[in-house]
């Protein structure tokens, strides 16, 4: 069964893409919630962050590639208030030209990433998020 895909407008994607943290929601088998802070970059439609083969949110995608990414600005104004939510399916990239584009783009955005957290084809894996749905509030 194809997985229906949703792009990203503009103004989605600028959000998306300047910010340095977002949150990512993954249940495995258990059906348990794991939601952790990933720092992720945005090529074209799509989501991507590095992780360790073996962490908790990649063992859960291997389960159920069903995967929520958030991000969202607080204001005290709560009319300032800003998000969005993006629902898709999750690729675990291990090699390849898509894996060096993507660490690529992770390591252009976050210079400290490969001294601090190095991803390698040894050991980690890059999470590609399609979208299949997203939703935003604030940014009308």
């Amino acid at each position: 069964m194809a997985v229906k895909r949703a792009r990203l407008s503009k103004r989605v994607a600028k959000l998306l893409g300047a910010e340095r943290v977002c949150r990512v929601a993954t249940v495995g088998e258990a059906g348990i919630p794991h939601l952790v802070p990933v720092c992720h970059a945005v090529i074209g439609d799509r989501v991507y962050f590095g992780s360790g083969d073996d962490a908790r949110k990649v063992l859960n995608l291997r389960a159920n590639p069903h995967v929520t990414v958030t991000v969202d600005l607080y204001a005290e104004d709560w009319s300032q208030i800003k998000g969005v939510m993006v629902q898709g399916s999750a690729k675990l990239v291990r090699r390849g030209p898509a894996f060096v584009r993507a660490r690529k783009r992770l390591y252009a955005k976050y210079p400290q990433y490969p001294r601090e957290a190095a991803l390698s084809t040894a050991d980690s894996v890059i999470v590609e998020v399609t979208p299949t749905h997203v939703f935003t509030w604030g940014l009308d």
